[in-house]
């Protein structure tokens, strides 16, 4: 679900078993990918291991930069920043720039 002036750059991929949500002005930059699912964590890995889904919401004036990755669930706030190559796990506050693998604050806007 993309709203007004929000663009994906060239070869982002959206696994979207849920939902992936661009709010108003977001930009994902090149590469990144959008993962809406992954797997049970609270047993040990297998074959049969249950199928779990979450939309990903990138807020307004979000952007994204190159090669980040995004994962289930997680809500990127309002005029957050997510620097190159970052994994993120768990949501993003607002107006905060973020960046390693996992995601950590780097610094507030």
């Amino acid at each position: 679900e993309m709203h007004h002036g929000s663009c994906l750059g060239p070869e982002v991929i959206c696994y979207n078993q849920a939902k992936v949500i661009l709010e108003d002005n977001v930009t994902v930059s090149q590469y990144s990918y959008l993962c809406t699912a992954g797997h049970e964590t609270n047993e040990v890995n297998s074959a049969s291991s249950g199928l779990v889904i979450a939309d990903i919401t990138l807020c307004k004036n979000s952007w994204i930069g190159t090669r980040a990755f995004i994962g289930m669930g997680v809500n990127v706030g309002e005029n957050a920043i997510v620097g190159a190559t970052a994994s993120v796990y768990k949501d993003v506050t607002p107006k905060s720039v973020v960046g390693g693998n996992p995601a950590k604050i780097i610094k507030m806007l």
